[in-house]
């Protein structure tokens, strides 16, 4: 069986490029008349006119220059305007990369809180460096500088809106809408006589990044309702945040786009309606939520998942207190660990316990046993080595990036005797 999630997903949903995926990587493609796309983690689209590009994203500063190689293979042209479509390290800081040597500064067009995005990264760029690690490369924080990302970039925007935005670049028209979703500062654009839509991480091949459970708040319920004015423009491609570009099939573009606002409206109301049925503790809404699934190559839980959706609406509505009345004001976790592990009569039948767990494939009931062996005896090699072995199993089990990378996180914690609270 495949561990690695881009190998599992390609595995059973194929790797042809007319059916390109979350993890399509890629260019130079053409996607209508003087447009193309291209991707390196995250995409990027140039729309070349008479007066230069206009250019929406720049890629992560590591991967911009090939991203900016594959648009010059296509165009010569400066660029004259940039959208950040919002204010992710993937998306707004390689800008640098497509300039050309004698050009001037572009104007960089962002929705206005993108700013305060820049600022809360330059405020913990220690902490977002630690999240990505474990998110991406499923490790503890390395000990190395990579801070200089969290901040702002080396192309501040110079223009920042507030709804909506409409200009022209060399007598071509491009329509600018903002809607929360994945962040606060998102934005889209559409270029009507081109007929592409740049929805930027609004579609990203897979199920939406609305529910990522280390960082900041999501926003399901406008996501969607931003999908369904997509939907209504009629685009002909799409060439979105991740993954490969719909080319000239309005029937296809309309379909991804309700099919996945669907997803998320669904998520939406059966959560609200559990939450409305007295405010039961959160985890006990989501055991007993029934999660929408989907056959869509662009539904697959290949980077988020349904689940975690869930928990971001309740955070959004029901705030931090989980329900549960002994975590209102909870006893330091490494004290309840030791009592637990004394109530069970030592680690070593804790150990045996996760060991049958895992045997008899219940794996949750094994990681909530393994956190309590770990914190309460982090120094034990045998606890070291069972608590690794119960994430590495988690993890192999998992089909989402993010859940993957956690628990092979979780795994390098516990090598480490490294509690994780």
């Amino acid at each position: 069986m495949c561990t690695n999630p881009r190998d599992r997903f390609q595995a059973l949903f194929g790797k042809s490029p007319e059916e390109a995926k979350f993890f399509w990587t890629g260019g130079p493609v053409e996607v209508a008349e003087r447009t193309t796309f291209a991707s390196l983690f995250s995409g990027v689209t140039a729309f070349d006119t008479e007066e230069g590009l206009v250019l929406v994203d720049s890629g992560l500063r590591q991967f911009a220059p090939t991203l900016a190689s594959f648009v010059r293979q296509q165009s010569k042209a400066p660029v004259h305007t940039a959208l950040y479509t919002h204010g992710h390290v993937d998306h707004a800081f390689g800008l640098a990369a497509f300039l050309l040597p004698d050009q001037a500064s572009p104007r960089v067009i962002a929705h206005r809180n993108v700013v305060a995005r820049f600022e809360r990264y330059e405020r913990t760029p220690r902490h977002n460096a630690a999240l990505n690690e474990r998110q991406f490369d499923g490790s503890m924080p390395a000990e190395r500088e990579v801070f200089d990302t969290f901040g702002f970039p080396e192309y501040p925007p110079t223009v920042l809106f507030e709804d909506t935005l409409a200009f022209e670049v060399g007598g071509v028209r491009f329509e600018v809408r903002h809607a929360r979703g994945e962040t606060d500062d998102h934005a889209w654009l559409f270029c009507p006589s081109r007929g592409v839509l740049c929805p930027g991480d609004l579609l990203i091949w897979g199920v939406p990044n609305a529910g990522n459970p280390q960082k900041a708040q999501r926003y399901p319920w406008d996501w969607a309702r931003a999908l369904r004015d997509m939907a209504a423009l009629e685009p002909s491609s799409i060439c979105p945040g991740h993954g490969g570009p719909v080319i000239d099939d309005p029937a296809l573009c309309r379909t991804m786009l309700t099919e996945t606002a669907e997803f998320l409206e669904t998520i939406v109301e059966r959560t609200l309606a559990l939450l409305e049925d007295g405010s039961p503790p959160h985890v006990d809404i989501v055991r007993r939520l029934e999660l929408p699934r989907s056959d869509a190559p662009w539904l697959q839980p290949v980077y988020d998942e349904a689940e975690f959706i869930a928990r971001n609406v309740i955070r959004f509505y029901g705030g931090w207190y989980t329900g549960r009345p002994s975590e209102l004001k909870p006893s330091p976790r490494a004290e309840l660990a030791a009592e637990i592990v004394a109530l069970a009569g030592g680690i070593e039948p804790v150990l045996a316990r996760i060991a049958s767990l895992l045997e008899s494939g219940d794996h949750a009931l094994a990681s909530h046993l393994a956190d309590y062996a770990l914190e309460a005896a982090p120094t034990a090699e045998a606890v070291r080595q069972a608590v690794a072995h119960v994430y590495e199993r988690r993890a192999a089990a998992e089909s989402s990036l993010m859940t993957v990378n956690l628990y092979r996180a979780a795994a390098a914690y516990a090598t480490a005797g490294r509690p994780f609270a």
